[in-house]
């Protein structure tokens, strides 16, 4: 035996075969338990995750839903069946911007009011996707007629969702009723229009999901296939009904090291030690890659997607935190920073225009504010959370934010200008979070109706003032329809040549039956922000229209104001001209008066409008001109008959550098064959020196305040007689 051990066949072959198996096979042995359980627990991460993902996916859709159901301007279109504007904002948009594959909306009834359908021919169509969800919309309308509401900071208002079976296809199935964002539109409940979203768990969702979270070979199949080379998650409904599963290969990281390794294995007796350093690290490497996804997914359930700003819940949870915290030294100041006319840039620049300033502004606020929480709570809304030792300081950081949010952004090569309005509430011993939330929202409101560009800070009083306002909001609209509270003044307009009256502008009068007088400053905002302008503007143009058709032996003709927002509304041309057909008023006696706003139309809307009223007679003037921003470029190249010179150059003629700046728009004005009108004229030397400048036509004070709709009758009647005696005078003359 002693012999044998010393062979060299024993010694060269047979120990060292002997040796290297044994180590060979227990190397073999522990990779093998040690790579079956990695690839078990990758397959269960990979499973936990696709799990996660979905149940995700299903939130988001109904939180995508309520960027356009809970809005004011979405339930009076809907109850309206305007199915334009339906198609571009309850439709197509949600498709474009969220990747929707179809969308309905029904009646309270169940009834098919609008459909969307991205794809039909792969899509089922609006009414089976009814029927499917026909459960969902029974639930959520016996949660409607029970009154039940939205709970929670992020969750807007009450819906039902669930994994469908969609003709074969798994589908997240969405139903969330269109409500107000303002709770100015009061509806019964139960009575709500509901929308309807719908998102296949196929095709592009699952290349996108195959990509992010590295899925391969990532399909959807109605039965799964068996094999250790496959993995799979079954897809079930609310009602645990099997809709189908997912199934990808799955990711086996002990393979893959196996097949690495196993050369170097059988070569070399150290490579164990090898195989387990690469195995650790491959296993590493897939670790972070979930964790990074992890993390990715709580950056996106706690910050802004767009700004990468926290959002309203980490807003929230972080004011909760100071509070808790905060002793009677420390200072904590919240300010709701809303941006002034954004709805009019996204409205005439588009949406990504209005996602690129919604960045800047982030981008500005935190270089304000750098050691404040600053979040993106809204569309154009934003909190900054900063801990200040007075209100000193809380003031002077509010003034720096208005003063930079002033300022042009440049975007796209077109420069806009939105300012701010900032609504500032401070923390007091036993103040929660909520409440001192709701104080910044109040100042909000406030600011907003001083003017704009400013900011408030809560006190008590606050309370009534936004009562108020939502009072009128309310009479406002009850006003309009029922033709009461409201009437319209006349201002006459006169040639500074002869002294005749040329024309005469139509005002809008408000006498609230509780406040008074309430001014056109104030409501006609109101009007603009709560989507009631056009009614408003409406009822103007009818009533002036009216008058002229009293009078119809006098030649004088009306203007009428109109805004931006009237303007680039569809159907504008068409209602002005209907009101010209029911009085049978000529199209040439009516002029609109419009706003340099109109000039930073980039879309053009506005501007076909005024040419196409143009080409059938109708007359547009610029009202106070040179007031704005705007370039007198910009307004010159508009296409309309006449500028009013604004009454701050008026009051400007004797003093201050006003008198050239008259000449040079008078002389402009002739330059591109337009007409002048100056506004605000109060006194004779003003009225003499504007006719010595060559200016058309007068208006203010000195010559006639507004007038009734009686009086003005009266002087028109009187204008005409005094007119036809001239006519008849030159006759005998002649």
């Amino acid at each position: 035996m002693n012999r044998l051990f010393r062979q060299k066949p024993f010694l060269a072959v047979v120990l060292p075969l002997v040796v290297a198996t044994l180590t060979t096979g227990l190397l073999f042995g522990a990779l093998f338990l040690s790579t079956l359980k990695s690839d078990e627990a990758a397959i269960q991460r990979q499973r936990d995750l696709l799990s996660f993902v979905v149940g995700k996916l299903e939130e988001e859709v109904a939180h995508n839903q309520e960027s356009a159901t809970v809005w004011d301007d979405a339930v009076t279109h809907v109850q309206q069946r305007d199915q334009d504007w339906m198609s571009s904002n309850l439709g197509e948009w949600m498709h474009t911007y969220f990747r929707h594959d179809a969308a309905l909306i029904l009646d309270s009834q169940g009834s098919l009011v609008y459909e969307f359908i991205a794809e039909p021919s792969r899509s089922a169509s609006g009414g089976t996707i009814a029927t499917v969800a026909a459960p969902l919309i029974s639930k959520l309308q016996q949660r409607l007629v029970a009154g039940e509401v939205a709970t929670g900071a992020t969750i807007l208002s009450v819906g039902e969702s669930d994994l469908l079976d969609l003709q074969g296809r798994a589908a997240i199935v969405s139903v969330k009723p269109i409500v107000s964002d303002s709770g100015e539109i009061e509806q019964e409940p139960g009575g709500e229009n509901l929308h309807v979203a719908v998102r296949y768990l196929d095709g592009v969702l699952l290349s996108e999901l195959a990509t992010d979270y590295q899925f391969e070979n990532l399909a959807f199949v109605r039965t799964p296939a068996v094999g250790a080379d496959v993995s799979n998650v079954t897809l079930k409904s609310g009602s645990g009904q099997t809709i189908g599963y997912f199934q990808w290969q799955p990711f086996s990281p002990g393979a893959s090291v196996i097949q690495a390794v196993y050369p170097v294995v059988l070569l070399v007796g150290v490579s164990a030690f090898l195989l387990m350093s690469f195995l650790g690290h491959a296993i590493w490497r897939r670790s972070r890659s979930l964790a990074a996804s992890q993390r990715e997914l709580r950056q996106l359930a706690m910050h802004d997607p767009l700004t990468g700003l926290a959002n309203r819940t980490t807003f929230h949870c972080t004011l909760v935190q100071r509070l808790e915290i905060a002793g009677k030294e420390d200072g904590v100041a919240v300010m709701f920073v809303d941006l002034d006319h954004f709805k009019e840039v996204n409205d005439t620049f588009g949406h990504p225009v209005g996602d690129a300033l919604i960045k800047e502004v982030a981008n500005r606020l935190l270089q304000i504010a750098p050691l404040a929480l600053v979040s993106r709570v809204g569309g154009d809304e934003f909190t900054v959370l900063q801990d200040l030792g007075d209100l000193g300081e809380v003031e002077l950081l509010a003034g720096r934010i208005i003063e930079k949010l002033r300022l042009p952004f440049q975007i796209e090569g077109s420069l806009i200008t939105v300012g701010a309005s900032i609504g500032i509430s401070l923390a007091a011993p036993g103040l929660e979070a909520t409440e001192m939330t709701r104080r910044a929202d109040i100042a909000l409101y406030h600011a907003k109706a001083a003017g704009r560009n400013t900011f408030a800070v809560f006190g008590s009083h606050m309370e009534e003032v936004l009562r108020r306002r939502r009072v009128l909001e309310t009479d406002l609209a009850t006003a309009l329809q029922t033709r009461t509270q409201l009437a319209v003044h006349y201002q006459p307009v006169y040639s500074a040549k002869d002294g005749r009256m040329s024309s005469m502008e139509a005002l809008c009068r408000w006498r609230h039956p509780t406040f008074g007088a309430i001014s056109p400053d104030v409501f006609v905002p109101i009007a603009e922000e709560c989507g009631l302008i056009q009614a408003l503007g409406l009822y103007v143009m009818e009533e002036a229209c009216g008058l002229l058709a009293d009078v119809p032996d006098c030649d004088v003709g009306v203007s009428v104001n109109a805004s931006a927002i009237e303007l680039m509304s569809p159907g504008y041309c068409l209602r002005v001209l209907t009101i010209l057909s029911k009085f049978g008023i000529h199209p040439s006696r009516l002029e609109i008066e419009i706003t340099e706003r109109v000039a930073t139309d980039a879309d053009g809307k506005a501007a076909a409008a005024i040419r196409a009223l143009r080409n059938v007679g109708v007359r547009f003037a610029v009202d106070d001109f040179g007031k704005g921003t705007s370039s007198f470029g910009q307004l010159l190249n508009l296409d309309v008959d006449r500028i009013k010179i604004d009454k701050m150059f008026v009051d400007q003629l004797h003093h201050g550098g006003g008198r050239p700046l008259v000449e040079a728009i008078v002389q402009m004005a002739r330059h591109k064959g337009l007409q002048t009108t100056a506004e605000g004229v109060e006194t004779a030397n003003q009225r003499e020196t504007l006719r010595s400048l060559g200016c058309d036509s007068l208006q203010g004070f000195e010559l006639s305040k507004p007038l009734s709709r009686l009086d003005m009758i009266n002087l028109m009647s009187e204008h005409e007689s005094r007119m036809n005696f001239a006519r008849f005078a030159g006759d005998r003359l002649d």
